[in-house]
């Protein structure tokens, strides 16, 4: 008789641990899904701190080329040529 007890207890600690992990998992979830998930190093769903939104095409490249310039790694010549090229030079 002390065996069928020693089992039942074996069984309501795996029930709690499994209910415990799948609470976390859904708050991990629920916050992903009310936060718009993390953005980690270019990874994750979450837009990056210092974008308007999501850029395509030659808003993308209008973009990188204006942070190369601000950084230095452009003169204002090289700057000017690619704004052509891109047909942007306003």
């Amino acid at each position: 008789m002390m065996g069928g007890y020693s089992s039942m207890m074996g069984s309501t600690w795996l029930f709690w641990a499994l209910l415990i992990v799948g609470i976390v998992l859904l708050v991990i979830l629920a916050a992903r899904f009310f936060y718009g998930g993390m953005n980690r190093g270019g990874t994750g769903r979450g837009e990056g701190p210092g974008t308007d939104g999501p850029a395509t095409g030659a808003s993308a490249a209008r973009r990188i080329l204006d942070e190369r310039y601000a950084r230095g790694e452009l003169s204002t010549e090289e700057y000017r040529e690619r704004l052509e090229v891109l047909g942007d030079d306003t």
